[in-house]
């Protein structure tokens, strides 16, 4: 894959943007193309007011911000694509959409494109399975801000050619991302085992254990995560973390470790979508006070243990399962969503006994399987075995 071919981005919303930003600033020629002009005129002065800033801020000269600026071709028109090299949708969470996209885009392009998805929960296969040369088909998935977030998650679908795969995952990283190889699995390795952060916490509040500013409290005191689940939840998009939380319990034919909550349904309901709505768990309007947490140190250990364990015992699943490597996973959540620690390595430090310990607890008050402890870890604490 050579190193200044044509980069097609398409989707000039945030997303596609910044990974246009982020093509052009490793010197690439990009094409972003949109269907709407005013979204193609929108990302246009919202790079320029991007670029500016980064300039006073010091963060780049003049030049280099012009380079960035001029190196992007902006476009309604989808032929503009045809002499690209590569070819990153950044679009609508459809699966439907994004396979009439491909197909249309195989019909321009050259037989030597590559055609990659940004999508953060569906089938790579699905899509690719829509192309005369689906083996050209693969999942790069940035992170938002792609600017800023220096993790990728490259997923080959079950029909990718290995070379395709191999040559994504250098080219990104000579972009300055950190990559990871993930597995073509719902909600691949970040989404997938980050539910439990938010899924998990939710339970806690419907419980009626405490409320939404007690459980952040906890996890950022205890756990040290920059932000706790309610507020990232409300800093993602209630819309987003709902419909992405839907999507994996979906695909993976109604789980109950991914099931969705009545709460995430009746804040997407409400249109409480968070910060970009103006409420959200939280209140943000002009003049609202943040409610103060209950900071009883033995409620707070409480709850981090057990959304801990839970996240631990998803990340030993995915190894279990082949999603990818144990270093690859804790790289994935400690880069992708910010988390502290390596979710595995932290459970040699927890101890996989207490892990297993707090996990069986769980599974035996509740009776339910999405307490259910994961086979790895299971083996593991019957050998003494930890992760590292």
């Amino acid at each position: 894959m050579a190193d200044q071919m044509i980069i097609g981005v398409v989707g000039a919303g945030a997303m596609g943007s910044g990974i246009a930003q982020v093509a052009s600033a490793a010197g690439h020629a990009v094409v972003l193309y949109d269907n709407s002009s005013i979204q193609v005129e929108q990302s246009k002065n919202t790079l320029r007011q991007t670029l500016t800033k980064l300039t006073q801020k010091g963060k780049y000269s003049i030049a280099v911000a012009d380079g960035i600026f001029e190196r992007i071709t902006f476009s309604e028109n989808i032929s503009s694509l045809k002499n690209c090299g590569l070819i990153i949708e950044a679009i609508v969470e459809n699966i439907e959409i994004k396979k009439a996209l491909f197909t249309e885009l195989e019909e321009i392009v050259s037989a030597d494109c590559v055609l990659a998805t940004n999508t953060s929960s569906l089938s790579i296969t699905s899509i690719a399975s829509t192309c005369k040369t689906a083996s050209r088909v693969i999942g790069i998935h940035f992170f938002n801000p792609a600017p800023i977030m220096p993790l990728v998650e490259i997923i080959p679908s079950i029909s990718t050619n290995n070379s395709v795969a191999v040559a994504c995952k250098n080219l990104i990283d000579s972009w300055g991302k950190t990559t990871v190889m993930a597995k073509d699995s719902p909600g691949f390795i970040v989404n997938r085992v980050a539910r439990c952060f938010y899924g998990e916490s939710i339970r806690l509040y419907e419980e009626g254990i405490t409320d939404f500013a007690t459980i952040d409290w906890a996890m950022k005191t205890f756990g040290g995560f920059k932000m706790g689940p309610f507020e990232l939840m409300d800093f993602i998009g209630n819309d987003v973390n709902f419909k992405v939380t839907e999507t994996i319990w979906e695909q993976f034919f109604y789980e109950p470790r991914f099931k969705p909550s009545l709460t995430q349904k009746r804040m997407f309901e409400a249109k409480h979508f968070g910060r970009k709505s103006g409420k959200g768990y939280y209140d943000y309007s002009e003049g609202a006070v943040l409610p103060k947490p209950n900071t009883n140190n033995e409620l707070g250990l409480t709850i981090f243990h057990r959304v801990i364990v839970m996240l631990m015992n998803e990340a030993a699943d995915a190894l279990y399962l082949g999603l990818a490597t144990r270093d690859d996973i804790d790289t994935a959540m400690t880069k992708g969503v910010n988390y502290p620690k390596g979710l595995l390595k932290w459970a040699d430090e927890l101890g996989i006994a207490s892990v297993c310990e707090i996990l069986q607890q769980l599974h035996v008050e509740y009776g339910e399987e999405r307490y259910r402890t994961c086979v790895l870890l299971k083996r593991m604490n019957k050998e003494g075995k930890t992760f590292y």
